[in-house]
């Protein structure tokens, strides 16, 4: 069956196409409604952590690597069977349910990339309890305002996690989240990593190999479908919370359906998604989608460069035998900045490796071309949000590949219906741009809610075009119901009446060959009203005169755009803010720019970096 059919099905019987893919999922009670209430699978009772772990080894996959953790910061590698990683998820749910932990409790795990993390999260999921991932290394406020939000009965964290140039104490940090937060959580379990020992408060911290070695290994707790699986905190986040909620049921059936049909793994097959397990691209393809499919994942500790060098990346790809890597546009663009002539590539055997999905950030067309080139396979942009938890428009190459086009993540996946909206809430013709948006109901595996708060929930995404979840971002479909998002409905700015994506002319900027990355944003024009101003980073070896490389842009803008888009300033800066996901921090340069007052977000990688943007203005 070809793509268009199998995303008719999903759209015009939904309840049909959902209910069988749920037959990939092993239930303890199946579910008689596929639908009800604005719910899926209600009535249904299963465990998330036996279907990524006890059906695999009981169905004879107990000795398939489940897990590779591999860790250029601290030159360690392990593997972990199916079967050694359910032996270590169920010793850590004893150690929690010895603890008090049981279903409905929540746990908040601060941890760095190291195995233990994926082990508490599985484990946080064979007890029924809701576990919330706080990014290592967030500051103590941070952590502090998603303890109170979550009242945890347990926090999991380490010692320490590893940067390439420094090493990141987390216990003084979460002691100081303590002493702010209103909230007591009954112990924190401390991993004591060699590289670090953490001072350990009597009564209240744990040393987690002691507690574990004298845990008594526990089974699977059944819950409602509709039961939380997790709580993760959208970035950005000031005052109250935004805790995007995921439950078990839709989430495990979605995740599942994924694997196959949008990336094209088959069980057994290794899966590498290069992320981080604090953002929701490893909730969902680090940890659960791959170890739900019975495929191998790999839990990397290490950047794209710097651990050692621009090769990393394809290093781990040919020595574990990646099939399909799933990483964001900022990592394969700190790459090409690096390695302009993709030398590392070109001297690393990367002939198991079939697809390129990015993800996180808009894939400009110079890189997709750039990348498409080193490698010699299809590149796949495709787009999702934390709240969806997985993509809502791809290129499904296990259903059917797609021709590709630069610049657009191909055609809406099965089960979105993804509409562009006017202002007024109508549908806009082809090539027309307008609010992205989807028509309710969301598929399986999307946010049901927001933690502690229906209200905001509705409010933030429901309100402003009934009967659909607005995603925040603008956008157009072409003729072909190809899906072009333009980055968020903030990025468009207003120039003497004219509405311009800051997006479109990122796209032409990038293209510039000694040009790495930038960024365009809008600055206020007395006479204008507003007029973009560009930001660029520059490729390793290009010496130019930046008054050289203003006037060559200015030119391209006004060539491929036009005059209306008024680009008359680019700024040659040493890097771009971004947060630890890759996302460049334009709302905050903004701020900078209009001189503003702004808040440092606590998702951000380097804060020097704002400073820096200060002074190039």
């Amino acid at each position: 069956m070809g793509f268009d059919e199998v995303y008719r099905q999903s759209i015009e019987r939904p309840e049909r196409f959902w209910a069988e893919a749920a037959r990939g999922i092993e239930w303890d009670v199946e579910p008689a409604q596929v639908r009800a209430d604005g719910r899926w699978y209600g009535d249904g009772w299963l465990n998330t952590c036996h279907n990524a772990l006890d059906r695999h080894v009981a169905a004879g996959r107990g000795e398939q690597a489940a897990l590779i953790h591999d860790s250029p910061v601290t030159g360690g590698k392990r593997t972990y069977t199916y079967r050694e990683l359910l032996d270590e998820v169920a010793r850590t749910a004893g150690m929690l349910a010895g603890l008090g932990v049981g279903r409905g409790d929540t746990v908040v795990i601060y941890m760095p990339m190291v195995p233990e993390a994926v082990v508490a999260m599985l484990a946080c999921a064979r007890l029924g309890a809701v576990h919330s991932v706080v990014f290592g290394g967030f500051a103590a406020p941070e952590l502090a305002v998603r303890i109170d939000h979550a009242r945890p009965k347990v926090v999991m964290s380490a010692s320490c996690g590893i940067e390439p140039s420094r090493l990141v104490e987390y216990k003084p940090l979460l002691d100081a989240a303590l002493r702010q937060a209103g909230h007591r959580p009954g112990h924190c379990v401390i991993l004591q990593r060699p590289q670090c020992r953490a001072e350990l408060e009597p009564g209240r911290d744990l040393d987690w190999a002691e507690a574990l070695g004298t845990a008594v290994p526990t089974g699977c707790v059944s819950v409602r479908a509709t039961d939380p699986l997790y709580v993760l905190y959208t970035s950005g986040t000031t005052g109250v919370p935004k805790g995007v909620v995921r439950d078990n049921g839709g989430h495990a059936v979605a995740l599942h359906w994924s694997m196959s049909a949008v990336y094209g793994v088959a069980p057994g097959e290794v899966f590498w998604a290069a992320s981080d397990v604090g953002w929701v691209v490893g909730h969902s393809y680090i940890v659960y989608a791959p170890l739900l499919a019975g495929c191998t994942t790999i839990l990397y500790e290490g950047k794209p460069v710097g651990t050692p060098d621009p090769g990393a990346f394809w290093r781990v790809v040919a020595e574990h035998g990646v099939r399909v890597l799933f990483t964001a546009p900022t990592a394969i663009r700190a790459i090409k900045k690096e390695d302009p002539a993709g030398e590392w590539a070109a001297k690393t055997d990367l002939s198991g490796l079939r697809h390129l999905f990015l993800a996180g950030e808009r894939l400009d067309p110079d890189t997709y071309h750039w990348a498409t080139g080193l490698l010699g396979i299809p590149v796949i942009d495709h787009w999702w949000q934390t709240e969806t938890g997985w993509p809502i428009a791809a290129n499904c190459v296990g259903i059917e590949q797609l021709p590709l086009k630069p610049g657009s993540p191909t055609k809406p996946v099965p089960g979105y219906d993804v509409r562009i909206l006017d202002s007024a809430g109508a549908d806009c013709p082809p090539g027309t741009e307008g609010a992205v948006a989807i028509r309710l109901p969301l598929p399986p595996g999307c946010l049901p809610t927001l933690y502690k708060d229906d209200r905001r929930f509705t409010e933030s995404y429901l309100t402003r075009y009934p009967g659909h979840y607005l995603t925040g971002d603008g956008g157009y479909i072409d003729a072909d119901g190809y899906l072009y998002v333009m980055g968020r409905i903030d990025d468009v700015i207003n120039v003497a009446g004219h509405r311009l994506s800051t997006g479109a002319m990122e796209e032409v900027i990038a293209a510039h060959p000694d040009v790495a990355e930038c960024a365009v944003i809008g600055v206020d024009d007395p006479l204008k009203g507003q007029a973009p101003l560009g930001f660029v980073v520059l490729k390793a070896g290009a010496d130019r005169d930046p008054a050289d490389l203003e006037r060559e842009l200015v030119t391209m803008i006004r060539d491929r755009i036009g005059p209306v888009a008024a680009f008359r300033r680019a700024l040659v800066v040493t890097r771009l803010p971004k947060t630890r996901s890759g996302k460049i921090l334009r709302a905050t340069m903004r701020d900078i720019a209009a001189g503003r007052p702004y808040r440092t977000p606590s998702t951000i990688e380097d804060p020097a970096a704002l400073q820096e943007i200060t002074d190039a203005l």
